[in-house]
């Protein structure tokens, strides 16, 4: 089966809808890995729209938990504070309901963990580094963890040889063996960090056991306008053109 992996929408309609038509209906299930909501403008669009896809296995990340209030946003910036306070004012009770409801980290079967951040601290861990990957290797038993919050395409593989993560950063379109063991990051559809604007989608076949890379182009300009008008974060209007 082909499974659509995605992360970190952040309230950005017009890139989730750009991935969904890119991948043109191809897989048959959704692996959601956080962050639905915070940055963009369109929370209650995003939670819709995410619900309805088939076979929805989905995350919830720290944007999500701030905007309940799980968080104490004195751990974000200035304009991300501003961004929970609007998205907490904007979504509706019963998209703030769904949100509640989701775990932070699942277990899929023997073989995959999904977590939002890491599989040691799954709201808020940014796994950026080798080191960082390393330890987290230990707090998941099975052979692959898809992970998001980073922003950042990654791969760490650590073998049975080694006592270290290696770091891979995927190309666009490239697809590489799911072998034990290997963190996976799919990228961000909604607010990418890697200098790529394009949303940042994976395609997991565990059938052939591959995983694609793919980016998007998508409508920049119309978001901004939407956030504009908003009157969200200048920064977080600006960086989307930049994919910083």
């Amino acid at each position: 089966m082909l499974i659509l992996l995605v992360s970190d929408i952040h309230a950005n309609l017009t890139a989730l809808q750009a991935v969904l038509d890119d991948a043109n209906g191809s897989y048959g299930a959704v692996w959601f890995l956080g962050d639905l909501v915070g940055y963009g403008p369109d929370p209650n669009e995003c939670v819709d729209v995410v619900r309805a896809l088939p076979e929805l296995v989905a995350l919830m990340g720290n944007h999500d938990a701030a905007t309940m209030g799980w968080i104490n946003t004195d751990a974000f910036n200035a304009e991300a504070r501003l961004a929970v306070r609007w998205t907490q004012d904007t979504i509706t009770p019963e998209n703030l309901t769904y949100l509640e409801g989701l775990p932070a980290k699942i277990q899929i079967d023997e073989s995959i963990t999904l977590a939002h951040g890491s599989p040691r601290q799954p709201v808020w861990e940014y796994v950026l580094n080798t080191r960082i990957a390393t330890e987290n290797f230990q707090f998941f038993d099975n052979d692959f963890c898809f992970f998001g919050h980073t922003h950042l395409p990654s791969i760490f593989h650590l073998s049975e040889r080694t006592s270290h993560a290696d770091l891979l950063v995927p190309i666009v379109d490239s697809s590489f063996d799911l072998k034990p063991r290997l963190m996976i990051n799919p990228g961000s559809v909604g607010q990418p960090r890697d200098r790529d604007p394009r949303a940042a989608y994976s395609i997991v076949d565990l059938e052939d056991m591959r995983v694609e890379f793919h980016r998007v182009a998508y409508d920049i300009s119309a978001v901004q306008a939407r956030m504009r008008k908003a009157k969200l974060p200048e920064k977080h209007i600006s960086r989307l053109e930049m994919g910083w």
